[in-house]
């Protein structure tokens, strides 16, 4: 399966039109700011003792336990690495429908999704976690 690719604002078009947006970054680059319904299911964490990502073995689980197979979904990370990566291992496990882009949150002011006020304040966000209703703690 071939992996769509669009621009931020199409990303944003599409989350209007009912599709999921899966923010796939670590969680704190999720608590640093978000797209309002954003969902943060990491595909990799930050280790503590060495500083280094590692995979989030939960992943896969996680997102088959909380988003219908069949539902559009939007995938974004900083880069887009983690959300082709991520859209693979998806469409590998049978989501029919993903889509990645990215965003560069601390660069790219223009493409940003905060650009025309689709971010907002970032620091009002709250955390939608995942991971309070299937309880899963990522750490």
């Amino acid at each position: 399966m071939t992996i769509k690719h669009i621009t931020v604002q199409q990303a944003h078009q599409q989350q209007v039109a009912g599709a999921t947006y899966l923010d796939v970054r670590s969680i704190p680059e999720f608590q640093q700011g978000h797209p309002q319904g954003a969902f943060n299911v990491p595909l990799l964490h930050l280790d503590p003792e060495t500083g280094q990502m590692r995979p989030n073995p939960e992943f896969l689980a996680v997102v088959k336990a909380n988003f219908p197979r069949q539902a559009p979904m939007v995938v974004g990370c900083k880069m887009g690495g983690r959300s082709q990566q991520a859209c693979e291992i998806l469409a590998s496990a049978g989501f029919e429908d993903v889509t990645t882009f990215y965003y560069l949150y601390q660069d790219d002011r223009q493409q940003r999704w905060g650009n025309g006020g689709i971010y907002g304040n970032h620091d009002r966000f709250e955390r939608q976690a995942i991971t309070q209703r299937v309880g899963v703690s990522y750490r």
